[in-house]
């Protein structure tokens, strides 16, 4: 509010002059007949007594017409932003581009709310404005960008969406909504189609080309007060290795970690701290805390959490997990017999390295015995095993129902495994090996290879593995040998699967490793494998793929209860809001964690393109005048009172009549 608003409704204060006067009237004593008084000669009285507050009603009249009087010189300078969209046509279709990414919960002013909550006031203007005939539609910018509702001319349902909508914590796609938004209005029959954008512009491309240049349809960034850059440090990740944790922090400016630090908690609520540091003067950087030994052992959520404030409060904590970095691709091969003459590595870890895998690929020397020891792992290749004991089995097994991905080559060593090693429950029946009567592949058989398959006619086998026909029922088949046998097959293990070859990797063996169809195998597998990963921790808006599970439950860091959705086959989950995520997959108990985008943390807002905030598209503040009706109100206070003072003057006269009869 204004001092010269402030002044004007200062005028409600006279309201306390009709109060002073009507204390101050005085009354005329009443009289009364007395004959004894008429042997007195009579004297001016010395005082009077003040009247009391009479005529209430006229009193309530007067006092709000000062008041009104107030109203009515403060009203010309009241005014309501507004959104308001000028219309070039009968009817227009609009595409509202509607940023609900982590940037947007910053707050817009002191007393404003945050970003995200102005930009749905200014939305629910547009609506608002909308008239019969006209079109609209809703886009949401967090990233992945994605369509809230499709072009409808149902309005109610398009203000119904728009209420429903919540912030998240999501990175910002300001360039795909465009183009979904485009998409959406771009064939409708109205004449006027535009985008309007209700966004920060905070999208992490300070430097990239002016939003809405080229953009093929009038672009209009309807609050370009929503953009600016904010102070804010966010936690990226808390790993936690023995006794240590580390926490990674990045801020948009520096110097912003004065008088702020870094603490490690224990539970949700962190009312114990078991750590801390402060936080660095830098822009990014790692810091180390030492805790407690036994702290967290019992399954106790650790939190690492930023002291202080900044604009962006939801991305000052973080969950500590047990994470070993990125999923690993082990590999289990004799290094001594599948090494090629020319020496080095074994051909398959050289095939990997050739495909140039973001799986780090690490040799093991046998099989894991252990379910803890496969964790690291996305992927396990074993060459030529000579079965596996059983605590192999069970590590294995555990492994592919967990969700991983194991390729088992079958060759000599498998057909002679020792007594009490075998590949169940990967394979029921024992196999065997001996010479082949194919020379190859047939390449009708492998067309899921594309045209490499053509390098699997003859592979110059000195033998191969047969796998009962038991076993390869219910297993897709990848290649078959020209006299029907499989080749490549794989089988749906739980969540994971199991992929077999009847010929090791060994040059010695085949020239399998040796062809162009022998990587397309391995990247086909090593796909397959990073889409059944599932790392601890992803970025916030990322999908979670279960794949295999037939049910995935649990809550998020809000408690709200989560709703995978099944798409192509698999049951799947974005997750909106930063922090841990408690899930329950097939009855076994997950934690994973949403992390913030390092880009959603530079609030430096994307230049616009000149036409995109022009005012020939819309304005933004409306003068609101009311003053006509209090102007009315006024009149009728007037009235009013000159009628109640007419109606009090009879009695008056009355009340003086009576009294100088009396005294006649």
């Amino acid at each position: 509010m204004s001092f010269v608003t402030a002044l004007a409704l200062g005028m409600a204060l006279l309201v306390a002059a009709p109060y002073l006067a009507h204390r101050l009237r005085r009354q005329r004593a009443e009289e009364r007949p007395f004959a004894a008084t008429r042997l007195v000669a009579p004297t001016p009285p010395k005082a009077r007594r003040r009247a009391r507050l009479e005529d209430r009603a006229l009193f309530g009249v007067r006092a709000a017409s000062v008041v009104a009087l107030a109203l009515l010189g403060a009203s010309p300078l009241v005014q309501c932003s507004r959104l308001a969209m000028t219309r070039s046509g009968a009817s227009v279709a609009v595409a509202i581009v509607f940023d609900d990414s982590m940037s947007m919960r910053a707050r817009a002013g002191e007393r404003a709310g945050t970003r995200f909550e102005r930009a749905k006031a200014g939305a629910a203007d547009i609506l608002g404005a909308l008239h019969d005939g006209d079109a609209a539609a809703i886009v949401l910018a967090g990233s992945p960008a994605r369509v809230a509702l499709a072009a409808t001319t149902d309005i109610a349902s398009a203000r119904a969406a728009l209420d429903a909508l919540a912030p998240s914590d999501r990175g910002t796609d300001l360039d795909g909504a465009l183009a979904i938004a485009r998409t959406l209005v771009g064939e409708l029959p109205q004449v006027d189609r535009r985008i309007v954008v209700l966004s920060d512009l905070a999208d992490g491309k300070p430097d990239g080309p002016p939003l809405g240049e080229g953009a093929g349809m009038p672009v209009w960034v309807a609050m370009p007060e929503l953009a600016g850059n904010v102070p804010d440090c966010a936690l990226l990740a808390a790993d936690r290795t023995g006794s240590r944790a580390r926490v990674r922090f990045a801020c948009n400016a520096p110097k912003l970690g004065a008088s702020r630090e870094i603490r490690i908690v224990a539970g949700d609520e962190g009312e114990k701290v078991l750590g801390s540091s402060p936080l660095p003067d830098a822009q990014s950087g790692e810091v180390q805390i030492t805790l407690p030994a036994e702290e967290g052992t019992d399954g106790t959520l650790l939190v690492a959490e930023l002291t202080g404030a900044d604009a962006i409060a939801s991305d000052d904590r973080a969950p500590v997990v047990v994470e070993a970095g990125p999923a690993a691709l082990a590999v289990v091969s004799d290094r001594r017999d599948d090494s090629v003459a020319t020496g080095g590595a074994p051909v398959v870890e050289q095939a990997f390295g050739a495909l140039h895998v973001d799986l780090a690929t690490r040799p093991i020397p046998q099989p894991p015995d252990r379910r803890e020891d496969t964790a690291p792992f996305a992927a396990i290749v074993v060459d030529d095993p000579p079965g596996f004991t059983p605590e192999q089995r069970r590590a294995l097994a555990g492994f592919a129902e967990g969700g991983g991905v194991l390729f088992l080559a079958l060759g000599p060593r498998a057909a002679a495994a020792p007594l009490g090693a075998n590949f169940e429950p990967f394979l029921g029946s024992p196999v065997g090996w001996g010479a082949s009567p194919s020379p190859g592949a047939d390449p009708k058989t492998a067309s899921s290879l594309g045209e490499s398959a053509a390098s699997l006619v003859d592979l110059g086998a000195r033998g191969r593995t047969r796998i009962s026909e038991q076993d390869a029922q219910g297993a897709e088949v990848l290649a078959r040998w020209t006299d029907g046998a499989p080749l490549l097959l794989r089988k749906t293990v739980g969540r994971g699967e199991v992929w077999l070859s009847s010929l090791p990797f060994s040059v010695d063996e085949s020239d399998l490793a040796l062809r162009p169809g022998f990587l397309a195998v391995l990247d086909a597998f090593v796909t397959e494998a990073k889409q059944r990963s599932a790392p601890r921790r992803g970025d916030v808006g990322s999908t979670w793929v279960f794949a295999g599970a037939r049910k995935v439950e649990g809550e998020g860091p809000t408690g709200g209860a989560l709703a995978p959705l099944r798409s192509d086959g698999a049951l799947r989950l974005v997750p909106d809001v930063i922090g841990a995520y408690r899930l329950v997959v097939d009855g076994v108990k997950e934690l994973r964690v949403a992390a913030p985008t390092n880009a959603e943390i530079d609030t430096r807002p994307r230049t616009v393109a000149p036409g995109a905030t022009s005012s020939t598209q819309g304005g933004g503040v409306a003068v609101v005048d009311f003053s006509w009706a209090i102007a009315l109100a006024l009149l009728a206070f007037v009235a009013a009172e000159l009628g109640l003072r007419l109606a009090s003057r009879p009695a008056e006269t009355r009340s003086a009549r009576d009294g100088v009869t009396q005294s006649g």
